[in-house]
């Protein structure tokens, strides 16, 4: 059986709002068990739990088609939805057995169709994948997380694939042909299907895989520490609790009763443990030696022909807008250079031109630190930008920089809880939703939000209520004004462990996608951007990955 996990945490006045997504929720699934208790805290709260088991073999169906008159001010992660867009074909597992599971060693994968001796630019090119495992058995099941792309070496360039799961052991991978000269191939095994059976129970079955502390300090200086979480119960709950509610967002935070201090003395907050969660062979599946692993070449290099005058598939004649469509793949690289295929995004090669876009605009840039190498590079990059000292903890924030004589002001701030960051006072701890609330909006305000790496040591339904409260959030902003640019920076690659793997990261991205579609708000998917070249995968990416990310944000805040 597999089932998820969710709590609410609401007032009595929020009752009937969760009460009716049940209803819908129950309505809509015909073959789902819905478990629900209640309990009454002696302060004015009542949690709701959900439980929600699926019977069968059968995991949830596969995602639906959007409809195409869907009322973009409808919340889009209603309890069916966030079923369907967390979708993964289910697997057998390995029995215990390790040489059972699909290895990078014995996979393969051949053209689809007969060899060419050139392919057209702008064609596609076609793969078929056979998952092994590793005494080079075909897998009969799909399952495996898998990403490919094509390279150009020479050209510096690269484009992610589109792995596409038959749900039998078979792949199909696309390649589009967008530059003119030699490309190849490459395929990486990120977790075998049986691996990723394991993040799917430690999504299932657990509430969290670490924990945070908080600090009290008392009227004499004297501090004492408590664990911390998302969730009461994953607190010793037969103790009385101290609990935290964001009145801009509605989200609560719990932390155990100190010994002698009271709830309202929390001055700081740091990340605590992380769990050991997995079996000695669970840990194996997910060991370096079986993970990120590129499978050997199948396929040697093809050549693209040159189309007339044309050596490169320009990207559209469209200006960098928010409110357009995100095509897969988004972009390429070339040279070194990020080429959107959504619209013409611009290069902003040197300070003056970059000045010359940020002048007299005010940037907020709120999120994790992915995020804050944007501020970084920006800093860096213009000498005139000078960083004024908040007398804040680097970490966390607020940061900001400020140039007076063109006007621009960068901030830069983490989101609240839950954060995995030293001690830090809690004062500092600001709410997406707080900080839009606060904001009146214009022409000259950029907004950025990046979240998602902070949220993968909880089950998916953590994520989308914060992305729910955000998304209301950033419709008010666009209604009291909308010549407001708000950006969404999609999670990028990097984690492979079992407390942020990128099979966690994906399902970030599905759920700020589906958040934030309908509004009129710019994409940048850092996710492709960090996937499409051959250099290290890091949480934290090097600077022409930043930098391209960069000049994308730039060229929305600047299309024309």
């Amino acid at each position: 059986m597999a089932y998820e996990q969710l709590l609410y945490q609401v007032t009595r006045k929020d009752l009937y709002y969760i009460v009716s997504s049940w209803a819908q929720f129950k309505h809509a699934s015909g073959n789902a068990l819905i478990e629900v208790s209640s309990w009454q805290h002696p302060n004015p709260l009542q949690v709701l739990y959900f439980r929600i088991f699926w019977s069968g073999n059968s995991d949830p169906w596969p995602p639906k088609s959007p409809s195409a008159d869907k009322d973009p001010t409808s919340l889009s992660l209603e309890l069916p939805n966030l079923i369907h867009l967390l979708y993964w074909p289910l697997t057998p597992g390995d029995g215990g057995d390790l040489l059972a599971s699909t290895s990078h060693k014995t996979s393969t994968y051949h053209l689809r169709g007969p060899a060419q001796d050139t392919y057209a630019l702008g064609s596609y090119l076609e793969v078929v994948l056979v998952a092994r495992d590793h005494r080079g058995r075909p897998k009969t099941h799909g399952g495996d997380l898998f990403q490919a792309r094509l390279l150009g070496p020479e050209l510096r360039a690269g484009v992610p694939g589109d792995v596409q799961d038959l749900e039998n052991g078979t792949y199909l991978l696309s390649f589009p042909l967008l530059w003119a000269g030699r490309a190849q191939v490459q395929v990486r095994l990120i977790h075998s299907s049986e691996a990723v059976g394991v993040l799917r129970r430690i999504w299932t079955e657990h509430w969290a895989t670490v924990d945070f502390i908080g600090y009290f300090r008392g009227p004499r200086g004297d501090e004492e520490s408590v664990s911390c979480n998302v969730n009461p119960l994953l607190i010793r709950e037969e103790k009385s609790f101290c609990y935290y509610k964001d009145e801009d967002s509605g989200e609560f935070w719990y932390c155990d009763q100190p010994p002698t201090l009271a709830c309202s003395m929390l001055v700081g907050h740091s990340v605590g443990h992380y769990w050991n969660v997995t079996t000695s062979h669970e840990e194996a599946l997910l060991a370096w030696n079986l993970t990120d692993k590129v499978l050997p070449q199948g396929i040697g290099p093809v050549h693209v022909a040159r189309n007339t005058s044309r050596s490169l598939v320009l990207s559209p004649a469209l200006p960098c807008y928010p409110g357009i469509s995100t095509p897969k793949p988004s972009g390429f690289y070339h040279q070194d250079v990020w080429h959107s295929l959504a619209c013409s995004n611009r290069p902003f090669p040197n300070v003056s031109s970059i000045l010359g876009c940020l002048a007299g605009h005010i940037i907020h840039m709120m999120g994790d630190s992915t995020l804050r190498q944007w501020w970084e590079y920006l800093r860096d990059t213009v000498p005139s930008l000078k960083p004024v000292d908040l007398h804040s903890m680097y970490q966390v924030g607020p940061l900001m920089a400020v140039e007076t004589t063109r006007g621009i002001v960068l901030h830069w701030r983490a989101h609240s809880w839950p954060l995995r960051s030293k001690r830090t006072p809690v004062a500092s701890l600001h709410s997406v939703v707080r900080e839009l609330g606060g904001l009146a909006g214009g022409p000259h305000t950029v907004v950025v939000l990046g979240l998602g790496a902070h949220f993968t040591t909880f089950p998916p339904s953590i994520f989308a209520r914060r992305l729910a409260g955000i998304r209301a959030a950033v419709m008010a902003l666009l209604e009291r004004e909308p010549r407001t640019l708000v950006v969404i920076k999609l999670a990028n690659t990097g984690y492979k462990s079992v407390y942020g793997s990128d099979w966690f990261t994906l399902h970030m991205n599905r759920l700020l996608r589906s958040a934030f579609a309908g509004l009129r708000v710019a994409f940048v998917d850092a996710w492709e951007m960090t996937s499409s070249l051959a250099l290290p995968d890091n949480i934290h990416p090097g600077k022409l990955i930043v930098s391209n990310e960069v000049n994308l944000l730039l060229s929305f805040i600047c299309p024309t």
